[in-house]
């Protein structure tokens, strides 16, 4: 018998590929356990309950998801960033954690931000940090959200109107809200706690400037002081 290295070659070859298919697709559909790996490298991981419900992504920038509604993903009007997005148990998503910074033309420019948000609503808690250039704020925002859920379906609808129609139709979808409370180091250098009405209005402000002078205003609805109490009083 002759040999033919040529044909046992390509025999040798699909026997290969056929190991190989058939220990993916078994590896994939009955292999279920705990494995420990030193190093993972990866643009996206999905945590998911057994029913397949998706409770939280790790991402980066680039396979970061919209907003996750129910188990189905709508876009995201202006979100570009990595990080980490919760879901509840019925996979809509509840907060995050996400983070960037670059420097542009000699500017340097950093955000970090953790959220929690209310159900089928925008965040009602946030620990941010936000810096570009000399001016750098942080802290802890208290936000009102309205009751009724976000049309999630209406974004890209309202995105297409004219500006000076958007606010208007945003309102009427159940987007935005009003800041309740801030504490933390303002964009001027002060820390600050700062409360505010149902309407967003602030009321009051307790105020230690970068040099240590410090006072509490009394503010009405207009946003006028009446009253400011200091040390001296």
């Amino acid at each position: 018998m002759t040999f033919d290295a040529q044909k046992a070659l390509i025999a040798y070859s699909g026997v290969l590929t056929a190991v190989v298919v058939g220990v993916l697709i078994t590896g994939a559909t009955r292999w279920v356990g705990a494995g420990r790996f030193t190093e993972l490298d990866v643009e996206r991981i999905n945590v998911r309950e057994p029913d397949g419900t998706l409770r939280m992504v790790v991402s980066n920038e680039a396979r970061f998801p919209g907003i996750p509604v129910r188990g189905q993903e709508y876009p995201h009007p202006n979100r570009s960033t990595a990080g980490m997005l919760f879901m509840n148990e019925e996979g809509t998503e509840t907060g995050g954690l996400v983070w960037g910074g670059r420097e542009v033309d000699g500017v340097r420019h950093s955000t970090g931000s953790l959220t929690f948000d209310r159900y089928e609503q925008d965040q009602v808690v946030q620990m941010f940090e936000e810096e570009r250039g000399p001016a750098r704020s942080s802290g802890l925002r208290v936000v009102e959200r309205p009751d009724g859920v976000m049309q999630f379906d209406q974004l890209e609808r309202i995105g297409a109107l004219p500006r000076e129609q958007q606010a208007a139709a945003y309102a009427a979808a159940n987007f935005g809200g009003h800041q309740r409370a801030f504490l933390g180091r303002e964009f001027d250098g002060a820390s600050s706690l700062v409360l505010r009405d149902g309407e967003g209005r602030p009321r009051l402000r307790m105020v230690v400037a970068q040099d240590g002078a410090a006072k509490i205003d009394f503010l009405d609805e207009t946003g006028q002081v009446s009253r400011t109490l200091t040390p001296e009083d």
